[in-house]
């Protein structure tokens, strides 16, 4: 028990020093040891009763003077420590220090708010920075302050909550080439593998994917005769969503696509799949949708949802190994349709081409679609050329040196014939 300068008893962990000041003391959670003074006896206690309770509701922190630029490389050299690659940790940097820091890099970790972190995202859409590039700050920012939390650095994470939609008329996501490689191998041999396969490989929309049937597969031809597409919607007259067999989106919709090598392999071990599946005595197949080449384990029609989660799974899968924010980014059906036609341009295949096996009812509108691949694909072209005129350009300086060394060859010759003549003389 401490007392005041008379003698008067204030209390367990209160005392009154020489200057007259009141001292409150006591020893943390964390074994930190807390000191509240000031020469108002009333104001001091009120403040120490609330560190105290604070201290047992686990309401107060280790540390709350920590700046985010001090927690990022605690963070960095802790939580990350042998869970990433170089490569990933050079990604971080480069995120962290170009796109966070400069704006909230001084702040204390208590005092960052989600109002701030919005306005940060915010800021590089403005600045014309894209989804990705967004996104991996909120995922970089989000996993920072759970770990932070777990510390008990701050006591609330002001990034979670923060969603991001991407803009797919300006930025449709496409599958990388490496990521489509690392898609398709982790599908490989899971039941909607071949479903995967069909879709990357022939850019069809999800409602045609899911409306084939055997009949629509001309394997002497090798193409796929599209003519429908399968709906799973509440229309007009029915009391709940119901699968609807309808025609293509457009009239340019109907069409014929091509069938890879790669293709008539997943087609065929498709059929031989969903004979088994339908062969099953508890399959009961729904009259007028028995004859779809996809169906799920219980040979009914596929719907966008499944085919959805059937995406997630693989991706989920994935993301197992990986660090949060080098995650593999969820997408969407629609998504392998893109990337079909991205593939389809790397590979130099006429945009006219591309218009017809995607069934679009314009060119311009697949130009208007993939006007960033093409863009990039220019780029890419013209490095090409580039590489071919340096190739002549070498060509050209191997015919300079040539000419010049039979030019000091004859030089050296006439110098020697002057030379003979003159001696001679």
């Amino acid at each position: 028990m401490g007392k005041d300068l008379k003698g008067k008893e204030l209390g367990e962990g209160l005392r009154q020093a020489k200057d007259e000041r009141y001292i409150a003391r006591f020893t943390n959670r964390f074994g930190k040891r807390v000191e509240i003074k000031g020469k108002d006896l009333k104001e001091v206690k009120t403040q120490f009763n609330k560190a105290i309770y604070e201290d047992k509701q686990k309401m107060n922190l280790v540390d709350d003077s920590t700046i985010l630029d001090d927690w990022y490389e605690q963070w960095l050299s802790v939580h990350k420590y042998k869970v990433i690659r170089a490569n990933t940790k050079r990604h971080y940097n480069t995120v962290y220090r170009k796109h966070i820091s400069p704006t909230l890099g001084k702040r204390k970790l208590k005092d960052i708010t989600q109002l701030q972190i919005k306005a940060l995202i915010n800021q590089l859409d403005k600045d014309g920075y894209k989804y990705e590039t967004q996104n991996k700050v909120r995922i970089l920012l989000l996993d920072m302050f759970n770990k932070a939390m777990i510390d008990n650095f701050v006591n609330k994470n002001p990034a979670k909550g923060i969603k991001l939609e991407r803009d797919e008329k300006i930025d449709p996501k496409v599958l990388t080439p490496e990521e489509q490689a690392e898609f398709f191998e982790c599908s490989k041999g899971t039941f909607y593998d071949n479903l995967f396969v069909v879709a990357v490989s022939t850019g069809l929309r999800p409602g045609e994917l899911c409306a084939l049937t055997w009949d629509d597969i001309d394997l002497d031809n090798m193409e796929i005769n599209v003519d429908k597409t399968l709906l799973y919607q509440k229309l007009e007259g029915d009391e709940k969503k119901e699968f609807h067999v309808g025609p293509p989106k457009t009239k340019q919709s109907k069409r014929k696509v091509p069938i890879t090598k790669q293709c008539k392999t997943a087609l065929l071990k498709q059929k031989m799949q969903n004979n088994v599946i339908m062969s099953r005595a508890h399959v009961k197949a729904v009259k007028g949708l028995d004859n779809f080449l996809f169906t799920t384990k219980f040979g009914t029609p596929i719907n966008s949802q499944i085919y959805c989660d059937a995406i997630e799974k693989i991706v989920d899968e994935i993301n197992l190994c990986r660090d949060t924010l080098d995650e593999f980014e969820r997408f969407s059906p629609h998504c392998l349709r893109h990337t079909f036609a991205t593939r389809c341009f790397e590979a130099d295949i006429q945009p006219k081409t591309v218009q017809k096996y995607l069934g679009h009812a314009t060119l311009q509108m697949t130009m208007d679609l993939y006007t960033h691949v093409l863009e990039k694909h220019k780029t890419s072209e013209m490095s090409k050329l580039e590489n071919a005129l340096d190739g002549l350009l070498d060509v050209s300086d191997d015919v300079v040196e040539k000419r010049y060394d039979e030019y000091l060859s004859k030089e050296t010759e006439n110098d020697n014939v002057i030379y003979l003549k003159a001696t001679n003389q």
